[in-house]
Formats: C-alpha cells, structure tokens, sequence
C-alpha cells in the first residue's frame, strides 16, 4: 500500500500564519485594540497557566503581566506555530473534534500575536480577571478516587545510572468485582525521573489462564504483568470513560507497576499513585472497555535518514467504537497516523499527530465523532522517524537505531482503547449518526 505524509505534517514553519489568521486584509486601525488585562489574561488562564506557574512543569511562570511581558515574542512565535499549548492533531484530515482539545482556536492565536505586534501592552489594570485558582499538583482529573494504589516503598533513581524498568506488584484489597469508571496514574514523587509508567491488572486466575478478565482474548492486551490497564507519560491525563462503560476488576486483583526510570543527574526518590473511581456496586455496564497498542513489528533507523516509516495493524473481530487514539515513541519520533481500512477495501485516516517526545498526549474523541468501525476493520498505524541533525531532540544522528525499553532507543506504536459492540448497536450508532447529519443539512 501506498500512503503519502501529508505535508502539514512536514514540520516546516508555517510562516504564513504569523500573519492575523482571522483579519487578513483589513487594517489595523479597522481592529480594536488588544490588552493583557482584557483579552491576553483569559487566554493564559484557560490554556497555559496550569503548566506555567510556580512548582509546575513550564520553565516560566505565565500567571501574571510582569511575568509573562518578558516573553511576548516567544509567546507568538510558539502560538503562532502551534508548538504551544501541545496540542499536534493535524487539522487538515481526519477527526477534529475531542473531548481534551487544549489547542488555541484561529481567533485566540489571531489575539495573542496581534497583542505582540502592538508592543504588548497591559491595557487597564480593572480589567484584569480574577486569579485563577489552581489545586494541589496532584489534582485528580478523574474526580475524587474510590481506591489509590501506591507503591510500598519509594524507588531511589541514582544520579548517574543505566535505565531501569522495576515491575512492582502491589495488593489494592479489593473485596468484591466492580467496574471502574475512570483511572490516572500520578507520579507522586521524582517526576523528573519517570519516563512512563504501565499499569496492568494481575488477577487470581491469570497463573492458569494467561487472563481472567475476559473469554474474549481479541479485547485485551496481556503481557507477562498481566492484562494492560493504563499507562501515564508526561502530558497523559486520566481517562474517564463514556456513559455506559467500564472496566472490570475483580475481588483478589493485583496491580502491576511497570516504571520506566532514567536518572537526571541527582539522586531522586521515586513513587507512583494509581487511582480508581468505580461504578456503584453491582452495576454492569453495556460496553466494556480494551486497551491495546498497534505496533510495527520492527524500528529500523539508519543514521541520517528522515521520514523513516514503519507500520502495525490490528483485525477487529467485531465491530467497535474508537475511543482514543495515543501516538508512541521516543526522541526520533516525527509523526504518526492511524487509518482504518474497511471490509470493503475503502481506507480512511481516522487521526494524524505530530510526536513530540515530551508531550504523549492521548487523544481522546469526542462522543458524537468517535469512529464507528465494522467487524474486520483493519487499525493501520503508520508511523515516521526523523534520525537526522534536524530533529532538535536527537541525540546521535550518526547512530544506527533499532527497537528497545531504552530512551536512546525507539518505539513505533499507536495507544489505542475501544469497546465491541453488537451488530444490532453498531448498526443503530450508524443510522443515527446518518440522520443527525441529515437534519444539519436541511437546517441551513
């Protein structure tokens, strides 16, 4: 098969857009000027300030004028490229509607860069909104847990040491099954230190089985830590699951913590927390969620070369709704698509993401939009791999890289979770979705 890169995903510099996206060809006299206090602040609350503040993970702080007046031009330049807020979804194909989007709107970019043209000015100190407040770092985005598993003992990362991947398996104390609702891995000490964290669910039976969770071997994903239950890297929030939907865990059920630890230079103490929100006791839900992750075989980058490809598939054995959708790989990660091909030979790219490695962010779709996809789709991940000088994260463009745990090493790999669905309600999603589009049209 054939499959051409598109080329917003190219990484050049989309210089044009540093130009008012929304008000080309009017003059500046024709727009009303623009202020921090009135229209650049509300920005920065809503989409910047919860990395840019004290004691976060941003170098600077954005919270006030003062702090944030020194950095205007870089402010436009990173907008204006969509470096920042992270946000890589390439808006030229596929779905465009997700239930997390942080990425500025036309307007918002169209306001912050207009504000650096006029020489960024504070404006009236009354109209200044009220301070954002922001909880503790260790918020949890899934609302408050019913169950929070953390490690017995910190894990001591040395300051100069090889990588290292712990598996920890720690007893939660569950007494009954129940399905879970929502789940967020947090690091609670040393984040500096973690690359990412898996999880799995390691339940009484699966000595003998391979996986107690389900008859159903196609839905899940099982390692020798057992069944994949979630996984956290930096930008990766916590998943709350659609109306309807859940996860099992049964009565006895361990977790597995699977760190991936590197050292940065000073000696770090490291621990995790896993939180869980359950459904009320006794509740089944109509769709239970899998986790898995489509791969490429094999990483193969040779020193110097750009637009390296590789790709993964996965048969869905039934019909199915996509739910999310997470880019994987390391420092030479350039960018990754993911299509599906259905039954009838059509193919059709569902997303298409810049990578960067700092950034794993989980796309999760938003309800109305998320793919409604046949029994025998085929999930093609296509993935690409810059291991030349111009990728400004690589760290040796004249190495030869293949597969491995390590940061140095690669990984081409798409994050995906879905649940099967019956004929009789995939068909029915299908027809609905056909009449909401029909009732659109003949309204305008």
């Amino acid at each position: 098969m054939r499959f051409v890169l598109p080329a917003s995903l190219a990484f050049a510099l989309v210089i044009a857009a540093a130009s008012s996206p929304l008000h080309a060809g009017q003059s500046a006299a024709a727009q009303a000027p623009v202020t921090f206090a009135k229209d650049v602040a509300p920005i920065l609350q809503k989409n910047c300030q919860a990395c840019h503040r004290p004691g976060s993970i941003a170098p600077m702080s954005l919270l006030t004028y003062e702090e944030a007046r020194p950095w205007a031009r870089a402010i436009r330049q990173q907008v204006v490229q969509r470096v920042m807020p992270p946000w890589y979804i390439d808006k030229n194909v596929g779905v465009q509607h997700f239930s997390n989007d942080r990425s500025l709107t036309d307007q918002e970019i169209d306001i912050l860069a207009r504000w650096v043209d006029a020489g960024a000015p504070l404006g009236n100190p009354a109209d200044m909104p009220p301070p954002r407040h922001f909880p503790p770092e260790d918020t949890w985005q899934i609302g408050e847990p019913d169950v929070i598993v953390t490690l017995p003992k910190d894990v001591i990362v040395k300051a100069q040491a090889p990588d290292q991947w712990p598996d920890i398996l720690v007893d939660p104390g569950l007494k009954e099954d129940r399905y879970i609702k929502g789940v967020q891995i947090i690091p609670t000490k040393g984040f500096t230190v973690v690359h990412h964290i898996r999880t799995s669910i390691v339940e009484p039976t699966d000595v003998t089985r391979g996986s107690g969770q389900t008859d159903d071997v196609d839905a899940i994903e099982v390692g020798e830590q057992g069944v994949f239950l979630n996984e956290y890297a930096i930008g990766k929030q916590g998943d709350v699951f659609p109306e309807g939907s859940g996860r099992l865990i049964k009565a006895g059920t361990k977790i597995n913590f699977q760190l991936h630890l590197h050292s940065s230079g000073k000696e770090t103490p490291a621990n995790v927390a896993l939180g869980l929100t359950f459904h009320p006791p006794g509740y089944v839900p109509r769709h239970v969620i899998s986790s898995m992750t489509v791969s490429a075989p094999q990483v193969d980058l040779r020193p110097h070369t750009d637009n390296i490809r590789s790709d993964g598939y996965k048969v869905l054995a039934r019909a199915a709704r996509l739910l999310s959708f997470q880019p994987h790989m390391h420092n030479r990660g350039k960018a990754e698509c993911l299509e599906a091909i259905y039954p009838n030979g059509r193919a059709e790219i569902l997303s298409c993401a810049k990578f960067r490695f700092n950034w794993h962010i989980n796309y999760v779709y938003a309800d109305e939009v998320a793919p409604l996809l046949p029994k025998g789709t085929v999930l093609h991940a296509i993935m690409w791999h810059d291991n030349t000088a111009k990728n400004p994260f690589n760290p040796d463009p004249d190495a030869q890289i293949t597969y491995g745990q390590r940061t140095v090493d690669e990984m081409s790999s798409a994050w995906l979770s879905w649940y099967y669905m019956s004929d009789e309600d995939y068909q029915r999603e299908v027809e609905e979705r056909r009449a909401r589009r029909t009732r659109l049209t003949s309204t305008r």
